[in-house]
């Protein structure tokens, strides 16, 4: 019985639909509205037209081009009405399928470039770390902070004590320990003090930058990054390749981006600067920040928009996974030590059951 319920129930769920679509809204036969214009000069039978609803006949004498009346549809005829009453995606004006679609960013995607830190037998360039600290510390730090990086860090850029000391003291940073007056005064960084924020606040970065704070650098390496889509994800993860770079990538990408010729279509609010390689629109509110030549190299490396691009990008890499090369040489061993380990448990596995009979 209790089987028998539960069929006649399902098949009650399965078919009142179907009988609700069949059976007329009011409850009697629908009708097709008349729209079958009368002759020129003959008039209209009288009950044809309900009281108080318009008449579907034709008019009497042609209306005006670009009048209403010539642009509206007669009732019941509307082109854009297909069964069911749903809206049919007929385009409006002429227009070319897609040219309105919502464009994807990128406009362009970044190039995969060469870094030293790449894969699974990656190592820093240390000089070029020190190049991308001196652009850090001579473009980039006028506007963005670096506020998760302490200055002791850089000995593993290769600096000594005295170095980082001086270093430090290059920098004006607020105390955290209250003076005997309340105020928290302002004093000479040291090594164990983290890179100051030009800013005191977001809301002051905001404020003199027309409403866009500049974003913190710390962890930008790792925070913005281009998807490279199917099927190249998939290679990404294999031990020989490990790709990780999107991040710098990006990075070069969009300090060497910037073009004065915007394609026809696109359009650049006021304050902002057109650029390709940029994740979130067309065009962002940072200006072209460094050009040729705008920071002196000691070494002797070329002083070039690339250049320094390149330098900063692997400095801002460091910056957001400074444990990266010792991570990865720690894999390795890992790896070295399981196919070892294996290797013997399968020859120890192999001498204690040789005797066995199997």
């Amino acid at each position: 019985m209790n089987k028998l319920l539960t069929a006649a129930l399902a098949a009650g769920v399965f078919f009142s639909p179907i009988a609700f679509a069949q059976e007329p809204a009011t409850g009697t036969p629908a009708q097709e509205p008349v729209t079958t214009a009368a002759p020129a000069g003959e008039p209209t039978p009288a009950g044809d037209t309900p009281t108080g609803a318009p008449s579907t006949s034709a008019p009497a004498a042609n209306p005006e081009p670009g009048s209403t009346a010539e642009q509206a549809p007669a009732a019941g005829a509307s082109p854009e009405t297909s069964t069911g009453g749903e809206s049919s995606a007929i385009p409006v004006g002429g227009e070319v399928e897609g040219e309105h679609e919502t464009p994807h960013y990128p406009l362009q995607k970044p190039a995969e470039l060469d870094w030293t830190f790449a894969g699974p037998f990656g190592h820093w360039d240390v000089g070029q770390l020190q190049r991308g600290l001196k652009v850090y510390k001579e473009v980039c730090s006028s506007c963005h902070g670096l506020s998760l990086v302490a200055f002791r860090n850089l000995n593993d850029l290769g600096y000594n004590e005295e170095q980082i000391k001086a270093f430090a003291a290059e920098y004006t940073v607020v105390s955290k320990e209250p003076s005997s007056d309340g105020e928290y005064p302002e004093r000479p960084g040291i090594p164990a003090d983290y890179f100051p924020s030009p800013y005191p606040n977001s809301e002051a970065a905001a404020a003199s930058n027309n409403g866009a704070a500049p974003p913190d650098l710390s962890l930008m390496a790792k925070a913005r990054a281009v998807e490279r889509g199917f099927p190249t994800f998939v290679f990404d993860v294999l031990p020989w390749n490990q790709y990780a770079e999107g991040g710098v990538d990006y990075l070069h990408a969009l300090l060497t981006g910037y073009t004065d010729e915007v394609p026809e279509g696109i359009t650049v609010q006021d304050g902002t600067y057109y650029n390709p390689y940029f994740i979130a629109g067309p065009a962002l509110a940072m200006p072209q920040p460094i050009s040729d030549d705008q920071v002196t190299y000691d070494d002797g490396t070329p002083q070039t928009l690339e250049q320094y691009s390149r330098d900063v990008s692997a400095f801002l890499m460091w910056t957001a996974e400074p444990h990266l090369v010792t991570r990865k040489a720690t894999g390795m061993v890992v790896l070295v030590f399981m196919i070892i380990f294996a290797s013997l448990l399968y020859m120890v596995k192999r001498r204690v059951w040789a005797d066995t009979p199997h």
